[in-house]
Formats: C-alpha cells, structure tokens, sequence
C-alpha cells in the first residue's frame, strides 16, 4: 500500500495544527502554511523516503508552531505515529522559539552533524521546499520578497547555503543532493545579483 493510513492521519494532524486551529499562512502571503509540510512529504515520497520519514516530514512543523492552547508534544505524535516518527520530528525541530534569529539558527545548523540519513532527507526536504519557494517568489516579485524575514537578504541566503552544504557535506549521496545543489545555485545567482547593482 502506497498511500498508507499513517500518511492519511499525518495530513489530516497537520491540517489541525496548521490551517484548522490557527489559519496559518506562508510569510508574507496568503497561501495556507500547510502546503509547505504537504510539499516536505510529496519531496519525501519522490526521494523514495520510508513510511515514517513521509509521515515525519508531513509532522516536521507540528510541535513548533502549534499554538499554546492546542500544543501539539512529542507524547502526542508518538502516542498516534511511534517512537520513530517523533525522534524525526524533534530532530529537526527548533525547541526555544522565544531566542533571537541568530540562536535559534546556529543551534538548528549544530544539529545537522549529528542527523541520521532518515533526518538528512527531512531537513534537506524542508529546506528544498522553502528555498524553492523563495526562489519562484523572488523570480516574480524581486527583493522585496526578503522583506518577509527578520534577517537581510544577505543573512537569509547566507544561512540557506551554508545548510545546504552542510547537508551535502554529511551526505553527498542523497536522492536529494541534485536538488539541493541545483537551489543553492539559484540562491547564489540571486545573491549575486544584489552585488551587481
């Protein structure tokens, strides 16, 4: 079975946590917030990931961004999805959202060497999905795109690169790493392109 029950109850859990309890939406936009974990686990699927690596990276947002009165725990995602599926999701989940850009991201960026192959696929997953996004917005609307974040331009493509290297660097390997080389391309041209001027 393809599209098994467990990624059934995934989109559905992430549909509540995301869109039913608090109408998220992408940065700066209006696009519902859950077609970004959607795209993580279609990109999970395509990669040839396990059942609970999709399941994981349809999840990977879950406990950060539930609300206070809805918080989604490790406990719960266990309880319904396994120990396996919530190791995933806590891998690669920012665990103090109240410390500046700048703490959160290196603190993230420090768990990359230690990720399983199965947590190299999600965060490369989620990073694919973003950057691209940001690549397509940016082709449309220019910098003001980066304009959404709480960092310059400069710092949100440093960051994303020097992610994806890392990624590339702990797995070169990856069904993913062509993706990922080909955005950090992208990124760079863009980048670029504001030094130009």
């Amino acid at each position: 079975m393809i599209y098994t029950k467990n990624i059934q109850k995934a989109i559905k859990f992430a549909a509540k946590t995301h869109n039913h309890y608090q109408q998220q939406l992408r940065k700066g936009k209006e696009i519902p917030y859950i077609t970004h974990p959607l795209t993580v686990g279609i990109i999970l699927s395509l990669a040839g990931a396990s059942e609970d690596t999709v399941v994981a990276g349809i999840l990977h947002d879950t406990i950060e961004d539930s609300v206070p009165e809805k918080k989604v725990t490790a406990d719960m995602i266990v309880e319904r999805f396994g120990d396996a599926v919530a190791m995933l999701v806590l891998s690669v989940t920012e665990a103090d959202k109240s410390l500046s850009w700048e703490e959160r991201k290196a603190e993230a960026f420090g768990h990359i060497e230690h990720f399983s192959y199965d947590s190299l696929l999600v965060k490369s997953a989620d990073v694919l999905s973003n950057v691209t996004e940001l690549i397509d917005d940016h082709a449309r609307y220019g910098d003001e795109v980066f304009s959404r974040f709480h960092v310059s331009k400069e710092k949100t493509i440093a960051y994303q690169l020097k992610v994806i290297a890392a990624i590339l660097d702990r797995w070169s390997e990856s069904p993913l790493a062509e993706d990922l080389s080909a955005a950090a391309e992208a990124l760079r041209r863009i980048g670029e392109g504001a030094e130009n001027r």
